[in-house]
């Protein structure tokens, strides 16, 4: 049985979506493409988190590891962030990677 939140949202599945879009999905297809600024799972799951809070996410997220600290509703924005870099490939990636350098710079 997965975690539920007060609303009562199964976040267990969120999850799993989550780690395999950014562990395992993104870094091959960064692999396989081959034109994409970034590849390693640490650099997807940055730029995923600081979309989804329009900064950087660990001013955000106080626990470790933070997919387990998200909301339901920021899981859902998560996966959704990971299945568009996924699907749109590097203009994407790039835009975003590019943003979230940008706010740990203090820059925007």
């Amino acid at each position: 049985m997965g975690q539920r939140t007060l609303g009562g949202d199964d976040l267990s599945e969120l999850r799993r979506r989550y780690r395999a879009l950014v562990t395992t999905e993104l870094p091959r297809a960064a692999r396989v493409r081959g034109d994409w600024p970034v590849s390693e799972d640490h650099c997807f799951a940055r730029i995923v988190l600081d979309d989804v809070f329009d900064g950087v996410w660990y001013d955000h997220v106080a626990g470790r590891p933070a997919y387990e600290h998200l909301s339901a509703s920021q899981l859902r924005d998560a996966v959704e962030t990971a299945e568009r870099l996924l699907d749109e490939g590097n203009p994407l990636v790039d835009e975003l990677n590019r943003q979230s350098l940008a706010w740990r710079e203090g820059e925007s």
